[in-house]
């Protein structure tokens, strides 16, 4: 889990350094993280014992992959190229919180006092951090939607999390990352053929080839590999406290590279959110 969160918190500034480059679109970067993973899971597959997985539970792991990866990457890479990164990060830490709310909606999960003052906590956060995006020194063409599609991200992964959270323990993690991959690729492919064919591969930099390098194997496939491990070991408030690593990570980066710039309100914005997950993260959980 710890492996994963760091990848996802360098994930931010090395996606708005591709994109800010010209070269690949949101889309682009969406379908490269996507059919580039989906392809490593494939070869990967070939090397260990195959799993015979019935029609029904393919279509179930086909809607796993539309919440769990194309809309949540989909949202999240677009949100990314309009907002910062830094505050694309902060924002991912609000995904235990829906997780939460969800649980409670759709699963009869009671709110105790602490999760709810941990879900007014980072909900003004979060609100504040949308309301001062314009701070930052490269915050996009319009922070405020891209704050909102990382918002989007993360609801439609705790969407995912809610509802396939017994699911997944049923195949192995590289079964299910293969069809998750494949069927969010499938539906992907037909709207992107053109922006791929028309995109100047030759033009890329040297960093900015790297970047993409880092984004596909090391911030999807492997990452993946760590979190869904991490998933079936560890407890879910557990799961959710690591979320901490990522704008840490995240903003540190962007401050060394120069993409943020500190501000009182993103400090509290900051403070409000990682004491609104951690109230979620230490409240009792319903007694199965």
């Amino acid at each position: 889990m710890l492996a994963a969160n760091t990848m996802w918190g360098l994930m931010a500034p090395a996606v708005k350094y591709v994109i800010a480059g010209g070269v690949i679109s949101s889309l682009v970067m969406t379908d490269l993280r996507i059919i580039g993973a989906a392809v490593l899971f494939w070869i990967t597959s070939l090397f260990l014992p195959s799993e015979k997985v019935p029609l029904k539970d393919k279509a179930l792991m086909a809607g796993a992959g539309m919440l769990g990866i194309l809309f949540n990457q989909g949202c999240y890479v677009f949100g990314v190229g309009l907002t910062s990164p830094g505050d694309a990060s902060i924002i991912t830490t609000t995904m235990p919180m829906w997780v939460m709310i969800l649980a409670w909606l759709l699963l009869g999960e009671p709110i105790t006092m602490k999760k709810a003052g941990g879900i007014a906590l980072g909900a003004c956060g979060a609100l504040i951090l949308v309301l001062s995006a314009t701070q930052s020194k490269v915050s996009g063409n319009d922070p405020i939607v891209g704050d909102i599609l990382v918002l989007c991200a993360q609801m439609s992964y705790a969407l995912y999390l809610t509802f396939y959270r017994n699911f997944i323990k049923k195949y192995s993690l590289v079964t299910l990352m293969k069809w998750m991959f494949t069927s969010a690729a499938i539906v992907i492919i037909p709207f992107s053929i053109n922006p791929l064919s028309h995109t100047q591969w030759s033009l890329l930099t040297g960093a900015e080839t790297a970047s993409v390098c880092f984004v596909v194997f090391f911030s999807t496939y492997i990452a993946y590999i760590c979190i869904m491990t991490g998933q079936k070991q560890l407890r879910p408030t557990l799961v959710g406290m690591y979320n901490y690593f990522q704008p840490i990570v995240a903003t540190g980066v962007a401050f060394y590279l120069g993409l943020e710039t500190f501000s009182l309100w993103k400090a509290l914005a900051v403070a409000l959110i990682f004491t609104g997950v951690y109230l979620v993260a230490i409240s009792k959980a319903k007694t199965s």
